[in-house]
């Protein structure tokens, strides 16, 4: 959704800056694409991998968010470095919040997405009663461009809930989920080369490109028993943030994303084809009818991956043993540490320190693999019904969206297995 041809341009009146967003050509869509991937997985990464937990990540980017953005408000002409930085940093905060909201405070994603869509819609209806356009290309006072980023950060949020939301509805693994976003933002690509509004088309893709890297990051980053490639959050992260580094470099040294003359558009744009932009809404309304159908088509299918089914416990074996069988064989000192770590670890869960029980049960993990060499010679049937109910633990403490009652039934379970 490149410039609008329709624009008056000229230079900047007096007192103005220069415009402080990029052009809006390939590599702006590339490099959003790549930031709302490390969005994901970064994300991710600092609170389940480092353990440091939902909320303690949301404040501490919510003030690197703020450090950035008077950084980025300050300079008085687009800098690409600083620019991208800051929408790494709004989209993983804007991650975090969608998922503080669904996580800690249980908010429905359907709920979370109305709020953030009807949230969005307010931001642009004042932005746009205030300054009588919404293109970015007249981003020229502080005003404009404090709405401008304020409508970035709720598109992020309200993208992360629309990704999740569909992961939900319908089941689908992340490669495959990946294809929905990038269909849609083909059919908007379509429809604005056929006359539709500009900058409608524009927020309706930058919308979209969050879902779209979302589903990328989580695919990338997925085991391969989940239908992902394996690859884990932290190297997901260290791959997209080097693509963005190389990029912003380039687009630094080449300047070919700056924007040289002014959009005089603080004066309402005069389209010279009304018409085809009315019959190019109509286009936008079936693509909307058609993609609703097909959710709900999706959500009624039965499908072998739910929200909910991720994160239930699963059978830990197909062999059931009785408390005390499924231990005998083993060294009781080897079992009274594990159920030392499991019962920290759902002591942690009922407290609700969600982080610390995340770190605890890697305790587990890493006990219990060590031990393999030497417990599963000894009852083979027992240990691997024994590390059944621990994968079965881990997912549930580990899962994106952690659920106390799913987290204290595993857990109880297998501290039942290992008495």
């Amino acid at each position: 959704m490149n410039r609008s041809r329709t624009a008056k341009a000229g230079r900047a009146p007096e007192g103005t800056l220069q415009n402080k967003v990029p052009e809006v050509i390939i590599w702006f869509w590339i490099i959003k694409v790549l930031s709302t991937t490390v969005g994901e997985s970064f994300a991710d990464w600092i609170n389940f991998e480092l353990g440091v937990g939902l909320k303690a990540t949301s404040l501490i980017f919510t003030v690197v968010l703020a450090a950035v953005l008077v950084w980025q408000l300050r300079l008085r002409r687009y800098w690409p470095p600083v620019y991208w930085l800051t929408v790494v940093v709004v989209s993983v905060t804007g991650t975090l919040y969608t998922d503080l909201l669904t996580d800690e405070l249980q908010v429905p994603l359907a709920l979370s997405t109305s709020v953030f869509a009807a949230v969005l819609a307010v931001v642009f209806g004042v932005w746009y009663a205030r300054e009588r356009t919404l293109s970015i290309h007249s981003i020229v006072t502080r005003r404009r461009e404090a709405f401008y980023w304020l409508a970035v950060l709720v598109t992020f949020a309200l993208g992360t809930a629309i990704g999740d939301w569909t992961i939900e509805l319908t089941g689908w693994a992340p490669g495959t989920a990946v294809l929905l976003p990038a269909g849609l933002i083909g059919l908007i690509f379509i429809g604005w080369r056929l006359g539709a509004n500009p900058v409608l088309s524009f927020w309706l893709a930058f919308i979209l490109t969050r879902p779209l890297g979302a589903n990328l990051g989580d695919w990338l980053a997925s085991p391969t028993a989940d239908g992902g490639l394996g690859l884990g959050t932290a190297t997901t992260s260290v791959i997209f943030l080097a693509a963005i580094l190389a990029t912003v470099i380039y687009l630094t040294v080449t300047h070919k994303d700056v924007i040289e003359e002014y959009d005089a558009s603080h004066t309402p744009t005069v389209t010279t084809r009304p018409r085809r932009e009315h019959v190019m809404l109509g286009y936008f309304a079936i693509v909307a009818l058609a993609t609703a159908l097909l959710l709900g088509w999706a959500a009624a299918q039965p499908h072998t991956r739910t929200s909910a089914e991720e994160e239930a416990p699963e059978p830990a074996s197909t062999v059931s043993l009785a408390p005390g069988q499924a231990t005998r064989n083993f060294p009781p000192s080897e079992i009274a540490k594990f159920r030392s770590i499991t019962q920290d670890t759902l002591d942690k869960v009922r407290a609700g320190d969600q982080a610390g029980a995340t770190k605890r049960i890697t305790d587990l993990e890493t006990a219990w693999d060590d031990d393999q060499p030497t417990l599963e010679p000894k009852d083979p049937t027992a240990w691997s019904f024994l590390d059944g109910r621990i994968d079965t633990a881990l997912k549930a403490v580990r899962a994106r969206h952690p659920n106390q009652a799913t987290e204290q039934q595993a857990l109880t379970a297998l501290l039942d297995s290992l008495a």
